[in-house]
């Protein structure tokens, strides 16, 4: 086995790697490389302007405004998710009573899990034409019918609030899966950890923040650079749920829904191109400050 070590290896690798080349790598040097043409997608003709499509992406105001939103989201979307996400997994874990010196979850905890879980087995197209409908403007709107009880006039959420809207669906859809991700990690800490807090007198707000939180870190870690990834895009719900694509007047739009726009509507390949290769940049760029700048001493147990 020592003998015949880098063959073995190799002879494993160089599968995956192949296939990681042909459809991951592969594609994106074809976009760095339609990034820097003028090709309109439609014709075989094209022409080689270097960076002229980077310099047009900085003095595009409409990126900008993107760009904007993609920070709303970044701070907003995973702060937001992962706060609940927590404290649901927390309830789920450790909500219910004393039993034995255990604190025990909440009653059907497994039936919640399966509950809080449901919206990540619905496509995001079908969840945007749910929540068209909550969202409503007139009185059919579920959310406008409830405050009519109030004596509320009917509110135009897409139209005020749109991406405020467009969060909270983000959040409804995302959290379930964070509750369980987070529920499971609070399973896997050794309840010896919790019987000493209890032993000492700690309340369940003193567990919660000075025990679970700390062991869970590296887990929340992970939970927020996907969310920070999710919060990159947005593309299904802003086209099924915002006003004309992004509306009004650029109010909801994201980069992805540029880059549509751009490549779809305008036949403009060369501009989309440049776009998403400056949206995958802002990606990686957060991902690796996220993992960096969240590094810490790990808590064992």
């Amino acid at each position: 086995m020592r003998q015949g070590k880098y063959p073995f290896v190799i002879g494993f690798l160089i599968a995956p790697l192949a296939l990681y080349g042909m459809f991951v790598l592969r594609p994106i040097a074809a976009a760095v490389q339609v990034s820097m043409t003028n090709w309109s997608g439609l014709s075989p003709n094209f022409d080689f302007v270097g960076l002229e499509n980077f310099q047009k992406l900085l003095d595009d105001d409409k990126v900008w405004l993107a760009a904007r939103h993609h920070v709303f989201l970044l701070v907003t979307l995973p702060v937001i998710t992962i706060a609940l996400a927590l404290f649901f997994a927390f309830l789920l874990n450790m909500g219910g009573g004393t039993r034995g010196g255990m604190m025990t979850g909440v009653w059907g905890s497994k039936f919640y899990r399966v509950v809080f879980f449901l919206p990540q087995v619905l496509a995001v197209v079908i969840v945007g034409v749910i929540f068209g409908r909550v969202y409503a403007p007139d009185g059919s709107g579920v959310l406008n019918r409830f405050l009519e009880l109030f004596g509320v006039d009917p509110v135009p959420f897409m139209a005020e609030y749109g991406l405020w809207s467009i969060l909270g669906v983000l959040v409804w859809q995302a959290v379930g899966f964070y509750v369980v991700l987070f529920a499971a990690g609070m399973s896997s800490i050794p309840a010896e950890i919790y019987e000493a807090a209890v032993m000492d007198g700690a309340s369940r707000v003193t567990i919660f923040f000075r025990v679970t939180i700390p062991l869970l870190m590296e887990t929340v870690k992970v939970a927020w650079v996907y969310l920070g990834i999710l919060a990159m895009d947005a593309f299904a719900l802003v086209m099924v749920l915002s006003i004309d694509e992004g509306g009004p007047d650029g109010a909801t739009t994201v980069l992805p829904v540029q880059i549509y726009k751009s490549g779809i509507r305008e036949s403009d390949y060369g501009y989309a191109s440049a776009l998403g290769v400056a949206l995958a940049v802002f990606t990686i760029i957060f991902a690796v400050l996220s993992l960096r700048g969240g590094k810490r001493n790990a808590v064992e147990h």
